[in-house]
């Protein structure tokens, strides 16, 4: 009989939630009680019981931890910031004069475009999680040391002078939030978004790093009711998105090639690659979580390409065809005429926001591909003392950025644009690179690309290629398009 109750006091012990330390409480303090008396002291009893709580606590926790929703948000972020982060300062300068000078004529080509970046972020990403490693480390364990320091030279290239275009975008913000191209306030603005960012990624974690950055790409959701207070012609949009109308004069095609070679360099831009497989590597995104990182690549371009074409419409039904744009003052002070000053307002906080985001990713993509590619100790987690080489680079390249933008009277568009184009010149070397490691099968094993995955990959390579030889040959030649 006692031995029965014992057992009974354990199993309904156990049943209300209780651990060993309260089944043997149980069994030996109240054996010799009645059996209605025994179970009333055990449910009176076990919601005190510590270790029951926590354990039910933690497998509550392991349950939602291993849902869905959870495993999303724990993989989003590498997709989505290195995504709007390609909507930089050199991007609003090339949207901005696309609106103002083109209309809504160039909507299609970004449409091209980014879905072109989809596909290249995506192998990139693929190729962060099926070898843990960057892309940098990739081309020197795959193609040698002379190759990689050809991608590396065309990475500083391209990222050193980007990165000084997101200072200068940084720059153009305070005017355009101060209304005054002269205001000193950019002596002070610019050297303190310095210091921050460099304060941010040397002492913090990436995790912290990571949830910053995607809260500044908050900053690009400006734009969208900039654009419905410009009032545009929402059927113009859709049939110029489809039917763009494009003028057959020389002049006129020599500048609108131009500006589509821009848009492409602004919108698939080295560092976003680099960027993004370093980051999926960095945060040791898994296999089986692949799935939810796809969805952080394809929504973060989607989203990206959206506010790049809201830009394109603010200034398209605001500054066109009668007001080109110079300066970032300029288009803001246009904004402020026909869109009324809460436009305006929007054009210069959204412009701050991925100046600041991008000014941050540019010189950390450096940093990463140099270090992967030279075998250096890297990683936004790790300190000055444990990757010496990695820190310097990112601290050397926002002093760098920040220094050049204090000098005054440079001419802020014009030099941003000549970036973007530098940067869609070094564009097809890397995407070599990229083709031949995704197709790798001792590399990627089954996730190699597929055919239309290369279709797409190599067509892009040829498209860039070919609207890049036509721009040098235009530029350096004078040869008219």
């Amino acid at each position: 009989m006692r031995s029965d109750l014992v057992k009974e006091t354990k199993e309904v012990a156990k049943k209300e939630g209780a651990g060993k330390n309260g089944c043997r409480r149980f069994s030996s303090r109240y054996m010799l009680m009645d059996k209605d008396t025994v179970q009333q002291r055990a449910r009176k009893v076990v919601p005190k019981d510590r270790t029951g709580r926590r354990r039910r606590l933690r497998s509550r926790f392991r349950a939602w931890r291993s849902s869905s929703i959870f495993r999303l948000f724990t993989v989003l972020g590498p997709g989505l910031i290195a995504a709007n982060a390609g909507n930089d300062a050199g991007g609003i300068a090339t949207f901005s004069t696309s609106g103002a000078t083109y209309g809504y004529n160039l909507l299609w080509a970004l449409v091209i475009a980014g879905f072109c970046l989809a596909i290249v972020q995506e192998m990139c990403a693929r190729m962060g999680v099926v070898t843990n490693k960057g892309l940098a480390d990739l081309i020197r364990e795959q193609f040698g040391v002379r190759w990689s320091v050809l991608a590396m030279l065309v990475l500083l290239i391209a990222n050193t002078g980007v990165t000084i275009s997101e200072f200068l975008g940084i720059k153009a913000s305070v005017q355009v939030l101060s209304g005054d191209i002269n205001t000193p306030l950019v002596y002070i603005v610019v050297p303190l978004s310095g210091i921050a960012l460099w304060w941010l990624v040397t002492k913090g974690s990436y995790r912290r790093v990571e949830k910053i950055f995607l809260l500044m790409s908050l900053g690009f959701l400006a734009y969208i009711p900039a654009a419905f207070y410009s009032h545009p012609d929402w059927g113009l949009v859709a049939r110029q998105l489809v039917l763009p109308q494009i003028r057959g004069d020389s002049a006129y095609l020599s500048g609108y090639l131009l500006t589509v070679v821009a848009l492409i360099g602004t919108t698939i831009s080295p560092y976003m690659q680099f960027f993004v497989q370093s980051s999926v590597a960095d945060k040791g995104i898994q296999p089986d979580e692949y799935i939810y990182e796809q969805l952080d690549v394809y929504s973060g371009t989607a989203f990206a390409v959206l506010i790049a074409g809201f830009v394109i419409i603010t200034t398209g039904a605001t500054l066109f065809p009668s007001h080109p744009v110079n300066t970032a003052i300029d288009a803001a002070m246009a904004l402020q005429k026909f869109a009324g000053p809460f436009s305006s307002l929007l054009f210069g906080v959204g412009l701050f926001g991925a100046s600041l985001l991008a000014a941050a990713i540019l010189p950390l993509s450096t940093a990463y591909g140099i270090c992967e590619a030279f075998g250096f100790e890297r990683g936004v987690s790790r300190s000055f003392s444990d990757a010496p080489a990695f820190q310097s680079i990112f601290t050397g390249l926002i002093i760098l950025g920040v220094l050049i933008t204090l000098i005054p009277g440079l001419p802020i568009i014009r030099v941003l644009i000549i970036l973007q184009d530098l940067n869609a010149a070094m564009l097809p070397i890397l995407l070599v690179f990229i083709i031949l490691l995704v197709n790798k099968r001792r590399l990627m094993g089954k996730r190699v690309n597929s055919l239309a995955f290369n279709i797409i990959a190599w067509a892009t390579v040829v498209l860039v290629t070919v609207l890049i030889l036509l721009f040098l040959l235009n530029v350096i030649f004078g040869i008219p398009i």
